[in-house]
């Protein structure tokens, strides 16, 4: 009698073998990476319908259509993590996974790539209307700026390919030297720039105030460079994080822009799409306004 009621016992463990541990800790930054992609989804899109092409304005439609093409790949990525953690099966490939994870890496560069073209693109407008700077020049800025975006983006996946563990020296120091062009090309320009005219215009007059289009690229680039530099960092094995964890920082930084627009456009009125058209127009049409009284103020001399 007391044997009968032990027998169900021994069946418990092989059922309990085909039943899978179930990873919390990834089911729940999944999870959050998933809400972080849905509304960078929204957000881009509202960017993408309401900011108009013209000047300037056209840098920020391509950062928010790369944003929008990664988060729209990581959203699917994203249900088939959740289902392989839920489930225990491997759905995704390890070649779809490097795809996703060198993706994620170039749409990082690409924004950083593109506020670096904004901020030396007002540089260049000042400069233009102090000094007589010829316009091959402009080009020659201009193009070598695509042509060491594009040189970096054949680099990034041959070092990650070739050197995956990065314990070799040649490895240590093709990264190294990677992320120093990354520096001092793109990152260093906009954040010394953006400190100049921090710096100048808390000693100058109200009109030397930085607008918040230029506050805005700063911080967006300030927050790229501390990625990178945990990237760095990890591919150094200086720091240990897992994948999802930098799949979620990725996320994050292509998601957070437009409520940073929005935010800085003072977006606080009831939420329609009409307010958030004006909150971009707060920020992005403030270089018309410096052209225009740029435009007017000789005329005044003049006359």
């Amino acid at each position: 009698m007391e044997v009968t009621t032990v027998s169900p016992s021994p069946a418990s463990p092989t059922e309990g073998d085909d039943l899978c541990d179930i990873d919390v800790t990834n089911v729940a930054i999944h999870s959050v990476t998933l809400l972080i992609c849905l509304c960078g989804l929204v957000g881009n899109g509202i960017v993408l319908c309401s900011l108009s092409l013209k000047d300037i304005n056209a840098y920020i439609y391509d950062l928010a259509f790369a944003d929008f093409i990664f988060l729209l790949f990581t959203v699917p990525s994203d249900l088939l993590f959740l289902m392989e953690d839920v489930f225990c099966s491997h759905i995704m490939s390890l070649l779809y996974m490097s795809f996703l994870f060198q993706l994620s890496v170039v749409s990082c560069y690409w924004a950083l790539f593109q506020l670096t073209r904004i901020s030396s693109l007002l540089n260049m407008f000042k400069l233009f209307r102090r000094c007589d700077v010829p316009l091959r020049l402009w080009w020659l800025v201009d193009h070598v700026q695509y042509w060491a975006f594009f040189a970096l983006f054949a680099v990034i996946p041959a070092v990650t390919n070739l050197c995956p563990s990065h314990e070799q020296l040649h490895c240590r120091a093709a990264v190294i030297s990677m992320y120093i062009i990354i520096l001092l090309l793109f990152a260093a320009p906009v954040l010394i720039s953006s400190t100049i005219d921090f710096i100048s215009a808390k000693w100058g007059s109200k009109e030397q105030q930085p607008k918040r289009r230029d506050i805005i690229v700063f911080l967006m680039v300030l927050l790229i460079l501390l990625l990178t530099l945990c990237n760095f960092l990890q591919g150094l094995d200086y720091i240990i994080f897992s994948s999802q964890v930098f799949f979620l920082l990725y996320c994050i930084q292509s998601s957070i822009k437009p409520f940073i627009y929005f935010l800085a456009g003072r977006c606080w009125r009831p939420y329609s799409l009409r307010s958030l058209q004006l909150s971009l127009r707060r920020i992005f049409d403030e270089p018309k306004e410096e052209t225009a009284h740029s435009n007017n103020a000789p005329m005044d001399t003049g006359v």
